[in-house]
């Protein structure tokens, strides 16, 4: 059905006549009379009784009518929500983060774009940089945040900030007491590293595959927080983000260990499916979090 040929059969029955209805329309009376002879002959059946003081509308055309005012309404409907979107008074938005960036950096940025955009309801879904990268790819989610290297050929990219990974270890430790340690050293006092998939397990793996040191780790925990309180036990050591142990550090829980000769950085990137427009929601995410983040 030809939708102009409909929204001139509703105007002249809102309106009562072809007069009405052309001035409504900004057309001419007889291009308007054409529309509904059109619209007649493809349904088959008169849509008007024509009076002398105007036309009103057959059985068919009341109920032609009743299904023409439910279309415009959910037109009109559509059209304010998407202008609602547009205006990020309303929408969604899908993140998928690494659990570093989600449990230390996220939180802040969460909290200042939902007071800015209180209609837009935001999922987030916390795992491993490698289950990010396969979650965006399938359109799961817009956005992932994720430390370290990716896939250029399969994401657009901004660098969001770096973080770096140092070694800690309870103060009760025995190489909490050491002036000077070499990453073998650490390599070898029962440690715990994060899953395989993880950002942080493949940059500490790299950086010791460049200095020939092969890692065999005692445990291989899923969770930051999990890591930091088996290593707060005093048994282990570990290698975690500056950004995760921040608190502990400060107070005295854990101690950073003087490796002299490893240095690990990251970069802390934002990615999204290549050649994929974003929202609206997205975009003012995007622009957020670079912001808050700058400084980072």
């Amino acid at each position: 059905m030809n939708f102009t040929h409909l929204a001139a059969f509703f105007a002249v029955v809102e309106t009562g006549s072809v007069t009405g209805a052309s001035e409504r329309l900004h057309v001419s009376q007889p291009a308007l009379t054409r529309e509904i002879r059109e619209l007649e002959d493809r349904l088959g059946v008169p849509l008007f009784d024509r009076l002398p003081r105007g036309m009103q509308p057959t059985e068919a055309g009341r109920l032609l009518a009743d299904h023409a005012a439910q279309i415009f309404g959910l037109a009109d409907a559509a059209e304010i929500a998407v202008g609602e979107f547009a205006g990020l008074t309303r929408g969604h938005l899908g993140l998928a983060t690494s659990r570093t960036i989600g449990a230390y950096l996220l939180p802040t940025v969460l909290d200042e774009f939902h007071r800015l955009y209180p209609g837009i309801d935001v999922e987030v879904a916390v795992t491993n940089t490698e289950h990010v990268e396969e979650t965006v790819l399938a359109h799961q989610r817009q956005i992932g945040l994720i430390e370290g290297p990716y896939d250029d050929g399969a994401f657009d990219s901004i660098l969001i900030g770096r973080d770096e990974l140092i070694a800690v270890a309870a103060p009760s430790h025995p190489l909490a007491r050491v002036r000077r340690l070499t990453a073998a050293k650490v390599a070898e006092a029962g440690l715990i590293l994060r899953e395989p998939g993880s950002g942080t397990r493949t940059a500490v793996e790299q950086a010791h595959a460049k200095h020939a040191i092969e890692l065999a780790p005692k445990l291989s925990v899923g969770s930051p927080e999990a890591i930091k309180r088996l290593v707060r036990l005093g048994h282990a050591v570990s290698w975690v983000s500056r950004h995760a142990v921040g608190e502990e550090i400060a107070s005295g829980a854990l101690v950073q260990l003087p490796v002299a000769d490893l240095k690990i950085e990251r970069n802390l990137n934002m990615i999204w499916r290549k050649a994929r427009s974003l929202s609206p929601s997205a975009r003012a995410f995007q622009t957020l979090a670079c912001q808050m983040w700058e400084a980072v």
